[in-house]
């Protein structure tokens, strides 16, 4: 079956979301003068969990790190903080960086996650986006064409090549608190100069600590906390941890990425 798709210019896509950014778009995004968060979310990491294919797209994005004495992956990512309408959207519903727009915003509303299935009715696009007038033939259930592929590929590869980079702006930043994948996230919303002294720290050093970075887990659920614990990591209650420094998110990624839904 074919996906058929045409952008109608409708901007709903355009309007109050987290833009995943890589540090290039974040460094842009930041002079334009407009805010970027980082949200952090972690995972347990037994050694099993290498050999996991669904795992590995976790693992490409990570970085590795302790909590207490349990072995852990850790992600950083930063968005674009769009409230209301984006930034760089014009009167007329065009892109006012079209040339130089996101990798995210090419993508859309294809997935960038090869582990889930393109799903037309959870895209913010109006019914008449989906005609015939352009057929894109799906591979493995994603909109595919030459262009996204291309885009798709980038942003795996900013995935991989920046984890590192991120890592070392958690470092600057003082981050060290996280929530558990899929449970949770934790937003920290530093001042847009903060940040871009923490990420050109991040991308001018590239020594490596004498030990990883102890990483606390922040949630509010009983279960994750005593699980957490009772395999060696570090966890606190919501209510124990640093206030003001960041956001605790409980509620699923779906509703934190919005329209972006798939592609982080």
């Amino acid at each position: 079956m074919n996906v058929h798709f045409n952008c109608t210019q409708c901007g709903k896509c355009c309007h109050g979301s987290k833009i995943p950014l890589t540090v290039a778009e974040a460094i842009k995004w930041l002079n334009r003068s407009h805010e970027v968060q980082l949200l952090c979310e972690a995972s347990p990491w037994p050694v099993a969990l290498d050999s996991e294919p669904r795992a590995s797209h976790f693992k490409r994005k990570s970085f590795a790190a302790m909590s207490g004495s349990m072995p852990t992956r850790v992600v950083a990512m930063l968005l674009a903080n769009v409230v209301g309408p984006c930034p760089n959207l014009l009167a007329d519903n065009r892109c006012g960086i079209y040339q130089d727009r996101p990798l995210v915003c090419r993508v859309y509303p294809a997935e960038i996650n090869p582990f889930v299935v393109f799903e037309r009715e959870k895209k913010a696009c109006p019914p008449e986006a989906w005609s015939a007038d352009q057929s894109l033939p799906p591979r493995g259930g994603n909109l595919i064409n030459e262009e996204t592929l291309k885009a798709i590929q980038a942003s795996q590869d900013a995935d991989a090549s920046e984890a590192d980079i991120k890592r070392r702006l958690c470092l600057a930043l003082n981050v060290v608190d996280t929530a558990l994948v899929h449970e949770a996230a934790l937003l920290y919303s530093p001042t847009g100069e903060d940040l871009l002294s923490g990420l050109a720290f991040a991308i001018a050093t590239d020594s490596e600590p004498a030990e990883m970075t102890q990483w606390r887990f922040v949630s509010d659920q009983a279960d994750t906390l005593a699980s957490l614990s009772a395999s060696g990591g570090i966890a606190l209650h919501v209510r124990e941890a640093a206030q003001g420094t960041y956001r605790h998110h409980g509620f699923k990624r779906e509703a934190i990425f919005s329209y972006l839904r798939g592609t982080e």
